[in-house]
């Protein structure tokens, strides 16, 4: 489902977004104890890299991806990853895990002291490179999808809200120099969210 600008009140029902197409990841697990979400990390994702659309992706983040299909493929074999959710580049939602769960999209990281961030975070993927713009669509998506995330979990407050390079750094680099975090504030302001 591509999203307007006016599309901006999603609805969780159980964990899942409603207008988020659901293709369940086993690659999950439950969060510790009275472990509510208080932090959103966003990643960017291209497979092969620097390839949109196809399916690779939704492939990977369940474990039918053939490690054979293309060389990048062979670096990554074995990986058993998942995000809670992917924006594709028309703005598309795609849902892997129940945001209540706990997705293995963060690896060795650390925020505010705290380790193991898959334990208390959501990671939102961008169809996208480092060095790519992301589209209007995904901006627009994302802000949408940050309001519903706030409302449900208000531990994700404004300063809760990292890409994958900042509980990792050196490590990771995503979302990268091309994320534009100025207009996904200000678009977030216009969903009445900080």
């Amino acid at each position: 489902m591509a999203i307007t600008q006016t599309d901006n009140c999603y609805t969780l029902e159980e964990g899942w977004l409603k207008q988020a197409r659901r293709v369940r990841s086993p690659n999950f697990g439950p969060r510790p104890p009275a472990c509510v979400p208080d932090l959103l990390v966003i990643h960017n994702i291209s497979l092969p890299p620097g390839q949109f659309g196809g399916n690779c992706i939704e492939r990977l983040f369940t474990n039918c991806l053939d490690w054979d299909e293309h060389p990048f493929f062979t670096e990554i074999r074995g990986a058993e990853v998942s995000a809670h959710l992917l924006i594709e580049r028309g703005g598309q939602l795609v849902q892997f895990v129940d945001f209540g769960q706990r997705a293995w999209h963060a690896g060795q990281s650390c925020f505010a002291g705290r380790d193991n961030c898959n334990d208390f975070s959501i990671g939102v993927e961008l169809e996208g490179t480092d060095d790519t713009p992301f589209s209007d669509e995904q901006y627009t998506a994302l802000a949408a999808v940050t309001a519903v995330l706030q409302r449900t979990y208000p531990g994700i407050t404004g300063d809760r809200i990292v890409g994958h390079s900042d509980i990792a750094p050196g490590r990771k680099t995503d979302p990268g120099p091309c994320f534009d975090w100025p207009r996904y504030r200000r678009l977030m302001a216009e969903n009445g969210v900080n």
